[in-house]
């Protein structure tokens, strides 16, 4: 059975970039449905991304601590055990209560949620397949549509998931044991983040990365440090090193590795294939209705306003250039929603902010000091070790630095990267720096708490401009 309602604005998709341009469409006291195919709504981030990680990230560093680092402060623990289905079971509630919440702040915004699996089906109609019940559809209509599905992982030929033993980040965040040897393709953030878990809970783990560099966006001098510390930690990198093959068994993955035109092979409990993500576009109706997407990518081309080349329909976030952020999804479902009410609505990409959750965290704004030679621009950097921060050193937490790249003529501050414990909270203050377009001296003379991880901004902001 089939019924048709009418709307000012339908969103396919329910996460970051979704649900926040449903409440600032409500806000705009627009009509608006979200349409999620999935029974909770968060999309990738809150259900099998950036939360039930950090959960992980949190819980397993926790235990290194108390297994490494208690004793140095005087606290005793006796012998330690690992429960880690409790482990799961804390990480699961989490995601609960952030997946409730997310559907009672679209509820009390007089959102309609509607489950389901949606398609385009010509110029402001979506046609919803019920979760439950198949033969049921819904058609929804609407003067704007704005696609915000997200991505998935990227298969490699060759090591195609099984879900058991060659498996994604998803699989990779519900692991009922702790593998003896995890093998991770790809040494980019996800790759690295999910094996600081692994490894802190005793998992030997193996990075293969056929790059040079891990993370290779990362600001080279940040990149370098990152590297150095995590193989302090145990991680072991095979850099410039490409699988040529993979086979799964009952309880091994035995894997074929090819470096500087030699090969060999390792054999693994687990082998995570972390290399990337895609546009989830599959199903959509995309190319039944003409809307163009990028040969290469898969990417959904849109205008400033977000709009696709076909009137009233939008996209956002994953689906469009730029990096793969539930915060960039965000900005990009209220500016696209400002746009289609008449509003000035932009986002300024030179001022969103990167993070690695590992230990320490690497976060950063801006152009990195490669970036900012290969456009000859004319630059000074200002560093500070935490090593010479107070609070750093009272918490035993004095790897990584912090680091100012400003224009030498203007003093702008062009990028910032901080690589150490609590970057990810410490950014914030440079990103807006950046958006505001301060000057380095504006950091430095900005009287900072003492004592504070953030003193280390200040004195290299204070270097960055001269002083």
């Amino acid at each position: 059975m089939a019924k048709t309602e009418k709307f000012d604005l339908v969103i396919i998709g329910g996460g970051p970039g979704g649900y926040v341009a449903a409440v600032r469409a409500a806000q705009l006291d627009m009509r608006v449905a979200c349409v999620e195919k999935e029974p909770r709504l968060g999309g990738v981030c809150l259900r099998v991304g950036c939360i039930p990680s950090k959960a992980l990230l949190d819980s397993s560093e926790y235990y290194h601590l108390a297994k490494e680092r208690f004793a140095e402060h005087g606290i005793e623990t006796g012998k330690l055990t690992l429960d880690l289905p409790a482990m799961m079971a804390r990480k699961d509630k989490v995601v609960e209560d952030l997946t409730d919440n997310v559907r009672k702040l679209l509820e009390r915004n007089k959102i309609e949620i509607v489950h389901g699996t949606a398609r385009l089906a010509g110029s402001g109609r979506v046609e919803v397949k019920n979760a439950e019940e198949k033969d049921r559809q819904q058609t929804l209509e609407a003067k704007s549509i704005i696609l915000a599905t997200g991505s998935e992982p990227v298969a490699v030929p060759g090591l195609e998931f099984d879900g058991k033993n060659i498996i994604s980040s998803s699989e990779a965040l519900q692991l009922k044991t702790v593998p003896k040897q995890l093998g991770i393709v790809g040494g980019g953030y996800i790759g690295l983040e999910l094996g600081s878990v692994w490894r802190r809970l005793g998992a030997e783990v193996t990075v293969i990365e056929m790059l040079p560099q891990i993370v290779a966006a990362l600001d080279g001098q940040v990149g370098r440090t990152l590297h150095r510390i995590l193989k302090k930690q145990g991680f072991d990198f095979r850099l410039k090193t490409k699988v040529t093959g993979a086979k799964a068994s009952a309880k091994k993955v035995t894997v074929t590795l090819g470096a500087g035109g030699k090969e060999e092979t390792l054999k693994f409990d687990k082998l995570l294939v972390a290399v990337g993500r895609r546009p989830l576009t599959r199903g959509l109706g995309l190319e039944e209705i003409g809307i163009e997407t990028d040969a290469k990518t898969g990417m959904v081309i849109v205008n400033e306003k977000y709009q696709t080349n076909q009137p009233g329909i939008y996209a956002i976030g994953d689906l469009i250039a730029g990096p793969m952020l539930a915060h960039k999804a965000s900005a990009e479902g209220t500016a696209a929603v400002e746009g289609i009410a008449g509003l000035p609505g932009e986002v300024n990409y030179d001022a969103i902010p990167a993070i690695i959750y590992t230990a320490p965290e690497v976060a950063s704004v801006g152009l990195t000091e490669e970036q900012v030679k290969q456009r000859e621009i004319p630059y000074r950097v200002g560093t500070y070790p935490f090593t010479g921060a107070g609070r750093a050193r009272c918490l035993g937490e004095t790897d990584g630095f912090a680091k100012v790249i400003a224009h030498k003529k203007t003093d702008r501050v062009l990028g910032v990267h901080v690589i150490g414990a609590r970057a990810s909270e410490m950014i914030a203050e440079c990103v807006l720096a950046v958006e505001f377009g301060a000057a380095a001296e504006d950091m430095a003379r900005t009287v900072h708490g003492h004592p504070t991880f953030s003193e280390a901004l200040m004195e290299a902001a204070m270097a960055a401009s001269g002083h």
